[in-house]
């Protein structure tokens, strides 16, 4: 049997928790960084503008363009922030619900 914490979960099941917390907070910070970047009209010949708006555009790939707002950084804050948030929301539920088990 596992050894628990005081909180009651097991040792393996809170570092799960902590890296699905990790992974879905990297995933939301990538999104939230080309929102910023687009907005702020990054030069996207840069490096780094276009590995962070690749790794973004995969990201939000389910929910890129599924608005359709007249302006583009409507469009951009709502589509890329939308899967940011489900990132972030999904990530931190999965990871409460393992640290109660």
């Amino acid at each position: 049997m596992s050894p628990r914490h005081p909180r009651g979960t097991t040792k393996g099941s809170d570092g799960a928790a902590k890296v699905i917390v990790l992974v879905a907070d990297v995933m939301a910070v990538i999104l939230a960084l080309w929102i910023l970047m687009d907005l702020l009209d990054a030069n996207r010949a840069n490096d780094l503008v276009q590995v962070v708006h690749d790794a973004a555009r995969w990201l939000a790939g389910w929910s890129h363009d599924l608005f359709t707002f007249d302006e583009h950084w409507a469009r951009v804050v709502a589509g890329y922030g939308l899967a940011a948030v489900v990132y972030a929301v999904a990530g931190h539920l999965v990871a409460g619900r393992l640290r109660r088990h």
